[in-house]
Order: C-alpha cells, then sequence, then structure tokens
C-alpha cells in the first residue's frame, strides 16, 4: 500500500491539507483541539511524521501534573470516581495532564491532611474529598502559601483559603430528597437520615435540607435524628435495621451519604414494603436495588461530566493563578427511579 500523505492525514483528521502542514512545521497557531486531531489521525494512518507531530504538541502543550484524594478505593462510587477522572484528564483539550489518584481509607483529618502535604508536595492542585476541619484548613492554607491550589471536591471545607468547590448543590440535594419521600409516601410517619459523619460538609447540608423542606411543607412527617456510619457500610447495616424494628410507622429514609451499601442490603433482608428510600449514588448495587424497588430513588453526582469541569477548574488555577467566577462550581444533579435506570 502506498504510504499516507499530508492529504491522508487530513481527510482522516477533517481538516485541510494546510492545517496539517501548519501543525508539522509548526508555521502560524493552530488550535490544540485542532493540532490533537490531527497527531491522533497521522499515528492512526501510521504517517512517517506522526512522531515528530506528537514531538512538536508535547512541547507546546502545557503540562499539568494533577492530585485527587479520595475516599476508600473498595467503595463502588469513589472507584467509579477514579475511572472518570483519569479519563477527563486524559482527553482534556489544550492539555497534557498527568493525573495523580490516590484513595484514603483513614479520614481523620490529622491523616488527610498529612496526605494532602505528601501530594502537594508532587502535584501542582490538588482536590480533595474530606471533612471539613480545623486540621484540613490549616493543611488548605499552607499549600496556598506555596501556590498550590486545593479544590474541594463533593463536600465543602476551608472556605476561605481552598480555591473552589466542585460538586453538587447539597443542601438542593436533600430538599429533593425530602419532596421526594413527602410525595410518593403512603402515609405520613417517620423519617430516617443515615449519613457518613456530621464533619462532612455535604452531608450536613443536605440534612439540613431535608429538614427545612419537611418543616415548611410536610409537617405531619417527623424527622428523626441521623444516624452516622462513619462510611462505614457494616454500621450502616446494622443502623437501618435499627430505623425499621424500632419504628414500625418509618415512612421513608434518606441516605445523606457513605455506607449506601449497607443500607440496601438491609432493606433488602428486611423487605420493608411501603418504605421510600432515597440512596446518593448510582452504582451497580443501587441500579440493582432500583431495579427490585428495594430503593426508591437515587440522587446522583453526574459522571463524566464532573470530572472535565473539575479538571477544567484546576487546569485553569494552575496557569492563571485564579478561578473565574464565586469559586463554587454545582452541577446538576441525575435523578434515577425503576423506571428510567
Amino acid at each position: 500500500m502506498a504510504r499516507p500523505t499530508i492529504q491522508d492525514v487530513a481527510k482522516e483528521a477533517g481538516v485541510s491539507p494546510a492545517t496539517v502542514d501548519r501543525v508539522l512545521n509548526g508555521r502560524l497557531p493552530v488550535r490544540p483541539e485542532t493540532a490533537r486531531r490531527v497527531a491522533e489521525a497521522a499515528k492512526t494512518l501510521g504517517y512517517y511524521a506522526a512522531g515528530l507531530i506528537q514531538q512538536r504538541l508535547d512541547r507546546e502543550v502545557p503540562h499539568l501534573r494533577l492530585g485527587f484524594l479520595l475516599l476508600k478505593s473498595a467503595s463502588p462510587f469513589y472507584s467509579l470516581l477514579a475511572q472518570s477522572i483519569a479519563e477527563a484528564a486524559a482527553s482534556a483539550p489544550g492539555f497534557r495532564i498527568s493525573a495523580v489518584i490516590e484513595h484514603h481509607g483513614d479520614t481523620s483529618p490529622a491523616a488527610v491532611a498529612e496526605r494532602m502535604h505528601s501530594l502537594g508536595e508532587r502535584c501542582q492542585a490538588l482536590a480533595v474529598v474530606s471533612v471539613d476541619h480545623p486540621l484540613i484548613t490549616v493543611a488548605v492554607a499552607e499549600l496556598k502559601a506555596r501556590n498550590v491550589p486545593v479544590f474541594a471536591l463533593l463536600s465543602d471545607f476551608a472556605a476561605e483559603h481552598r480555591a473552589g468547590y466542585v460538586g453538587l448543590d447539597n443542601r438542593k440535594a436533600g430538599r429533593t430528597a425530602g419532596w421526594l419521600i413527602a410525595r410518593t409516601a403512603r402515609q405520613p410517619g417517620k423519617i430516617g437520615i443515615i449519613l457518613g459523619s456530621h464533619r462532612f460538609h455535604g452531608h450536613e447540608l443536605r440534612e439540613i435540607g431535608l429538614r427545612s423542606y419537611f418543616r415548611e411543607h410536610a409537617p405531619d412527617f417527623e424527622v428523626l435524628d441521623s444516624r452516622v456510619n462513619l462510611e462505614e457500610s457494616s454500621i450502616a447495616y446494622e443502623a437501618t435495621f435499627g430505623l425499621i424494628r424500632r419504628y414500625p410507622d418509618l415512612a421513608g429514609l434518606y441516605v445523606a451519604g457513605g455506607g449506601m451499601e449497607g443500607v440496601i442490603a438491609a432493606l433488602r433482608e428486611e423487605k420493608a414494603k411501603g418504605l421510600v428510600a432515597v440512596c446518593p449514588e448510582l452504582t451497580p448495587d443501587s441500579r440493582l436495588a432500583l431495579s427490585e424497588e428495594v430503593i426508591s430513588f437515587v440522587i446522583a453526582t453526574p459522571l463524566p461530566q464532573l470530572p472535565v469541569e473539575l479538571v477544567r477548574v484546576m487546569a485553569q488555577a494552575c496557569l492563571a493563578g485564579s478561578v473565574e467566577g464565586t469559586g463554587q462550581t454545582f452541577l446538576p444533579f441525575n435523578l434515577y427511579l425503576p423506571e428510567n435506570i
């Protein structure tokens, strides 16, 4: 077969031969996204100068090393999130990004702060899932002083020092859970709340949102004291059993974060008919539970949209030294029920 030509590369990339020539020889500026398409086309076709084109792109495209500190890798959601972050980093237009993704099993503030410092020594910006605690605030302030911006991911913290927050509007998510339970419960009754920790700002806001909705619109329901599971499925499992057996009139259950798999296991065993259960993320476990109608609704973080936006604002902070807007990036959540999964 004949060797691929500039015309072949141009056709594969959907550009003109002149554009391919500019990328190959570095003549005139070419949009990074266009140059990347040309490089991919040259590699796909086996064009003789594909290596040279890639080398030129690597020199011209900013190379950033971004760090991500997530909760336990054994969690199905955080495993999915890590995968989505890696994909978003690999495909970020206009940047060559190395994503350093780590998980922390020990969520104590001291342990998380230590991991943040370690990751900050190797990366230009961090995104962290963490509780809101004075030790975390100090760590964020110290990293900021070293020109390492830190972004709060999913749950906010250190608002006076962090570069930004990326996640859901958690208060709105809690109010939505309240609306779903109040509108679909068979009759008024008790409402249980299960969360990972009151130190997670996002969990606290979801609880506040749920309670404010019932106070305002459904006062016939009684919202019980929250059960904390420390992000442990086994504790969430026991807490769910306790609620079902202690309160025969339990009408709704809201999992504001953490331990969802344990809640689902308990609900499946107890077969609590008529109980409206709202969970926080769409995973293989919650998808199956929805299909079996073990749970009623899932209010989920949008993947892969969130990692794409997260990588974008982190790269912006590295290059511009600041973040556009208010520093809070709220993404619309996805609502799932048995009929739309």
